[in-house]
């Protein structure tokens, strides 16, 4: 730990200045008291010369020795002769001799002389014992600082390691219960030393910033949630979320909860967007949602999904068919008010079906998409509620499947159809143009059925052939009858009928048997459809040429299809997908994109025409753009043929 550390280095410089302090005071008593004792052992000597009158240099030194202790003696008169001599070889205290002479101090020999009595003493006093003392006590004065200071470090440690242990249960206690439930969480304030007391001050302002940052995250993780499953158009919750809560509170519900689940598709979505662009197929849907969820207001409990792009979710919680009824009712009188305001040939039919807890979600799901294929069969607007769904659950496809071939087949019989047309407007006197002729299919009751529905069920029924060559001879014989040879039209085939061997013998013979108007055909299929079969596509194509038609790929774009598809197939036009006209007036990228195909286009001599132009702006950059036409509802809206 950084704080041992430190107090460990403390304590070492601290004890090693006492200990560097204790020798210096030691040095210099012990300096003092040698001094002494030469002085005091000088002047002894000096009066033992003076009263010294034997001249016996032996009564002398037996005297002097037993007064002193030497390291060394020498008697001699005054000329020098030696009378006695004598040393002591042992060096006691080496270290302590060194360490005082480092501080000052000499060891040497002393002479004093009697001139009276002519005798000379040279001697030298031995410290050994002294300087030994010496040694052990400035041992022990340097080691008892650090082995003192030792035990304040072990103590602290102790101390320190505890505090810090108890500090850590407390802060790791705190971030458990703050992942557990960050709401409650509050500091343990007794677990916490009071040496660290500075500590509550910083985990109290953590536990506050981590309350509201947690506050923060799961308001923003709901606003989150709540963004993904709501649909922008409009604003109603998604599929997503009417699958959690049918599955969480409906399917897995103990209690017995029962009521109405219905579907309510938007059938003319999809003519909206070609023929008036996505704009008005936008406030189409929100017009939709609006009559929905006021008339579902009235009911508790109710929720409102929109499934996807056509469809919208409705649970009505303890209803009862009976009740349905009367809901459905309403519903359909409210969309045929707006079908008259807005000018169209129906608005949303609805397939209702009861529903209880444990039922499966896909089940219920193909029993209500059953009741709307039910009621596409009725009036406009028409709804169908399935009273007994145990009968439906073994036959609902075959019995709905059953009520569209008999209309499929009562239309083709009696050629129930209808033709508009809607003008591609070219960009420029040189550019070729034609009118798209759209087709709508009537029930014996002279009602309008949804086109898109009725393709779908055409296509399915295996019907579609015979339907395409319904409007295409319904197209020739209007145009003949109503002497309109000099106009081109546009014609929408499926790619099951360009793929179709039979029909397209049919078609090249009907055409030439017609061939003057056969000429101002243009017949348009998806790039889907071509590219399903690149040889069947090409001799398609190849036999519109023959008979003097031609030939226009739409839905261009969405795909992914090189250039080499059309030098190979050689169509003559190519209509580009509406999600490319839309907003294109802002968009640099779908600006980028159709000036690239245009010109690639016309360098290989196909037109390239613009669909969905719902505005002013787009239209005129699309014309910046040298687009050969533009077709939507800012241009022209489909009128009777």
């Amino acid at each position: 730990m950084r704080i041992l550390r430190t107090l460990f280095i403390s304590q070492l410089l601290s004890a090693t200045v006492l200990a560097v302090a204790a020798m210096a005071v030691l040095v210099s008593y012990t300096q003092q008291e040698l001094s002494t004792t030469e002085e005091n052992s000088r002047t002894t000597i000096s009066q033992i010369l003076a009263h010294h009158i034997t001249g016996d240099a032996k009564v002398l030194s037996r005297q002097l020795d037993r007064s002193f202790t030497l390291k060394n003696l020498r008697i001699s008169q005054t000329d020098g002769t030696v009378l006695h001599e004598q040393n002591v070889s042992d060096n006691k205290a080496p270290f302590a001799v060194w360490l005082l002479k480092m501080f000052g101090s000499e060891f040497k020999q002393q002479t004093l002389r009697n001139q009276e009595n002519n005798i000379q003493v040279s001697y030298q006093l031995d410290f050994g014992q002294r300087l030994g003392q010496f040694q052990l006590m400035l041992f022990i004065l340097m080691i008892m600082p650090f082995l003192l200071g030792w035990f304040p470090v072990l103590l602290s440690k102790s101390s320190i390691t505890r505090s810090y242990r108890r500090t850590t249960t407390a802060v790791n206690d705190l971030i458990d219960r703050f992942i557990q439930d960050p709401q409650k969480a509050e500091p343990d304030w007794d677990k916490i030393p009071a040496e660290f007391t500075e500590i509550n001050t910083a985990l109290q302002k953590l536990a506050n910033y981590t309350r509201s940052q947690y506050s923060e995250m799961a308001s923003n993780a709901h606003q989150i949630a709540e963004e993904a499953y709501k649909d922008p158009v409009t604003e109603l919750p998604n599929r997503n979320r009417f699958v959690q809560f049918y599955e969480e509170t409906i399917r897995q519900s103990e209690t017995n909860d029962f009521g109405i689940f219905a579907i309510t598709r938007c059938t003319e979505l999809q003519t909206l967007n070609q023929t008036r662009g996505f704009q008005e197929g936008d406030n189409y849907v929100k017009e939709v949602a609006d009559l929905v969820k006021k008339l579902c207001g009235t009911y508790t409990g109710h929720k409102v999904y929109r499934l996807n792009s056509s469809d919208f979710g409705i649970l009505l919680p303890r209803v009862t068919p009976k009740e349905a009824e009367n809901f459905a009712l309403q519903l359909q009188s409210r969309f045929n008010e707006y079908q008259k305001t807005a000018e169209l040939d129906s608005v949303a039919y609805t397939g209702l079906v009861s529903y209880e807890s444990g039922k499966a979600l896909g089940e219920l799901l193909a029993i209500a998409d059953t009741s709307i294929s039910l009621a596409q069969t009725k009036q406009p607007n028409a709804w169908h509620l399935q009273k007994e769904s145990a009968g439906l659950e073994m036959s609902s496809s075959g019995y709905g499947n059953q009520n569209w071939r008999n209309v499929i087949d009562d239309v083709l019989t009696n050629h129930r159809i209808s033709l508009l047309a809607q003008l591609i407007q070219p960009s420029n006197r040189s550019a070729k143009a034609y009118s798209e002729i759209l087709v709508r299919f009537k029930t014996q009751e002279g009602q309008i059925l949804p086109t898109a529905s009725f393709l779908a069920m055409a296509e399915k029924l295996d019907r579609i052939v015979a339907v395409d060559r319904l409007i295409i001879e319904t197209a020739l014989t209007t145009i003949k009858n109503k002497n309109l040879q000099d106009q081109y039209f546009g014609l929408n085939l499926s790619a099951r009928c360009i793929h179709d061997d039979q029909f397209i013998i049919w078609l090249e013979r009907r055409l030439l048997k017609d061939a003057h108007i056969a000429a101002k055909l243009v017949f348009e299929v998806t790039e889907f459809g071509l590219q399903q079969n690149l040889k069947t596509s090409k001799r398609f194509i190849d036999m519109a040429h023959r008979a003097g038609a031609r030939v226009t790929v739409e839905k261009f774009g969405v795909g992914i299809t090189s250039f080499k598809f059309f030098r190979d197939l050689k169509p003559d036009y190519v209509k580009m997908d509406g999600s490319y006209t839309r907003h294109i007036n802002e968009d640099k990228n779908n600006q980028y994109f159709m000036r690239l195909m245009i010109d690639l286009a016309h360098r290989i001599g196909v037109g390239v025409f613009a669909e969905s132009v719902e505005t002013q702006e787009e239209k005129h950059m699309l014309e910046s753009l040298f687009i050969d036409g533009n077709q939507g509802y800012y241009v022209g809206k489909p009128a009777a043929l």
